[in-house]
């Protein structure tokens, strides 16, 4: 027997719940890989100001109102052609809001410029996306049954062959699901926990480290241990066991292959060395209501897309284009794509940005350009989408 659990033993699957706060079973198949998960609880204890002849704490009676947090990260993974969607997917859900959309896999009749002609009808919609050779691409317009202008140009494209593979697309919706996060441990006689009604109120890609990250955190309306459970938490009449274990193998995505596209033309930006987009929900749980200790439901509050940027500057139109937008307030659409093989591929389009003023960085030998907190807007759920192809 080990004298320590490690921490490599840890396995955790994330499902959407049917109802708030309700456990929420696990198959094999939700099981998803990640760096780690910090889960801090927090009890409520209210001072007591009455006068008891002693400078001694003399405890609190009933029940005490917890708060539960959450901060999960994991990293980018290859996941193979035909299987678009994300291990995690449920968690993409619970941070953006909508249902995820697949687009089926075409055949391409041509492409000229950003101007895709599909050889059937291809009913996509703004926001959808598309993968050709190793490129994942975000439709901007729609032009007719069989056409549609895509964000960017395409730069690697098949010498025969064309299709258009489908692609797994998140976006941003008015309400938020929430999930259960099941933390399982090896040996089996370990702590096992279950966050249930986990709310999703951050979430940041980050792109360039040494390999591409994404952040999930928020919090839960309880955690649920298999050393303390009683019947009835969750929904539960006893803690579910782990699914039987299959193997899982995913390779991340290294942080230094991609490409970014920005501006009206657009331009492909080749100076990129960090860049970070955050979502934030600004949730609040409902958690004063008389007569009960844990929250009954989540709030979404308004949405904020910003986004970070540093790159090398260069005495290019690009350049001067994204300067004079930053001193206008004039708004840029934006496009990350993180990885270079179709079945790796995550891409972050953002139709209308408002880039920050650079700020000027000399302290190196070539002049870094800084953009943080640059904001996106949109008309309506539709300042962010994020797709995995």
């Amino acid at each position: 027997m080990a004298c320590y659990i490690s921490s490599n033993n840890n396995r955790l699957y994330a499902v959407l719940e049917s109802g708030f706060g309700a456990v929420a079973g696990v198959s094999a198949a939700e099981r998803f890989t990640a760096m780690s998960l910090a889960v801090r609880q927090e009890t409520e204890v209210p001072r007591r100001k009455d006068k008891t002849g002693s400078r001694t704490f003399q405890g609190i009676q009933g029940g005490l109102r917890r708060r539960t947090s959450f901060d999960l990260r994991t990293y980018v993974y290859g996941r193979g052609p035909g299987s678009a969607a994300p291990r995690y997917g449920a968690l993409m859900q619970a941070a953006l809001g909508a249902a995820p959309v697949a687009s089926m896999d075409l055949g391409v009749s041509s492409i000229v410029g950003t101007t895709v002609t599909f050889a059937q009808a291809h009913s996509l919609g703004a926001g959808s996306a598309v993968v050709v050779g190793s490129e994942v691409r975000f439709v901007c317009g729609v032009v007719d049954a069989q056409s549609v202008v895509v964000n960017a140009p395409f730069t690697d494209l098949p010498s025969e062959g064309l299709v258009a593979c489908g692609a797994m697309v998140y976006a941003p919706g008015v309400d938020l699901p929430s999930v259960s996060v099941h933390d399982y441990w090896t040996p089996g006689t370990a702590v096992q926990r279950i966050l249930r009604g986990a709310a999703v109120d951050e979430m940041e890609i980050r792109v360039n480290g040494d390999f591409h990250e994404i952040r999930f955190s928020g919090e839960a309306a309880d955690l649920i241990d298999s050393a303390s459970f009683v019947s009835g938490e969750g929904g539960l009449t006893q803690f579910p066991a782990e699914p039987a274990l299959q193997t899982l193998s995913e390779m991340p995505v290294p942080g230094h292959l991609g490409q970014v596209w920005i501006g009206t033309g657009p331009s492909r930006l080749f100076t990129l060395s960090d860049a970070r987009v955050v979502v934030k929900n600004n949730l609040e749980f409902r958690t004063r209501d008389f007569g009960s200790l844990m929250p009954r439901c989540l709030v979404p509050g308004q949405r904020e897309v910003t986004i970070d940027l540093e790159m090398y500057g260069q005495d290019k139109p690009m350049f001067e284009e994204i300067y004079q937008a930053a001193r206008q307030r004039t708004p840029l659409p934006l496009m990350l794509q993180l990885g270079e093989q179709a079945g790796a591929l995550c891409g972050v389009f953002l139709p209308s940005f408002v880039p920050a003023v650079p700020e000027f960085d000399s302290e190196d030998s070539r002049l870094r350009w800084r953009l943080k907190g640059s904001q996106a807007m949109g008309s309506g759920e539709d300042e962010i989408y994020v797709a995995f192809g």
